[in-house]
């Protein structure tokens, strides 16, 4: 059977960090195949993803997935149903599915408005970031180590570079992760637009990427 390691990485983050554990703990596939083991480090480092970087060196499971505290799995089954989802002999280097938007007490909001596609590529996210960071499960032999150059919008540009160099990604069909709905500050949201506008541009071109946000605003507009 293929392991995972859960990744969270955490900052003054006492009073959602339980609930997420708790998942990770209830997880039907852990407990009939794996003997879990907590590993923590509490540490300096220079932000979010350079303290992702740090904790993959301390993951030994076959896929990582990362959630932020306050995030959950979407059932107890969800990590069984995932690893069952697909053939052993065939195992993909990446799986993804679903998202699901929660409130502060765990409470399902709305699925989160940008729904995975039936097939997935590095080109996929031109259409912005069709699948959440945390319902992007990578296999722990393709992991490249988050660009540090981004500090808020890493993430994109991780899941690009890791699609690219992917030989197969694997649609789960599966609601995988209630995330906590915290909102962002205005000033880092716009500092993480700016970012992965960047991104795209590195990717895609300017005149692609110009062109699919003149539609990302029409887009806004008609889901006002």
């Amino acid at each position: 059977m293929k392991s995972l390691s859960v990744i969270t990485v955490t900052y003054n983050a006492g009073k959602t960090l339980e609930r997420t554990l708790k998942s990770v703990r209830e997880q039907t596939y852990l407990q009939l195949y794996e003997n879990p083991k907590l590993k923590w480090i509490s540490e300096p480092d220079s932000g979010l993803y350079d303290a992702m970087n740090k904790a993959v060196t301390m993951a030994t499971g076959d896929y990582l997935c990362f959630l932020n505290a306050g995030d959950m799995f979407f059932l107890a089954e969800t990590v069984e149903k995932m690893m069952n989802s697909f053939q052993l002999s065939s195992a993909p280097d990446i799986l993804y599915g679903e998202t699901a938007i929660v409130d502060n007490n765990g409470t399902f909001l709305r699925m989160r408005r940008l729904k995975a596609p039936e097939t997935l590529s590095w080109e996929s996210f031109k259409q912005g970031m069709l699948v959440c960071h945390q319902a992007f499960i990578v296999k722990r032999t393709i992991f490249e180590p988050y660009d540090l150059n981004y500090r808020f919008s890493a993430d994109v540009d991780w899941c690009i570079r890791l699609m690219k160099k992917s030989r197969r990604i694997h649609n789960t069909h599966l609601t995988l992760i209630n995330y906590l709905d915290e909102g962002v500050t205005t000033a880092n949201r716009k500092a993480s637009l700016k970012e992965r506008y960047r991104i795209m541009v590195k990717y895609y071109g300017q005149v692609s990427t110009f062109l699919h946000h003149v539609w990302f605003v029409v887009r806004a507009i008609v889901n006002i």
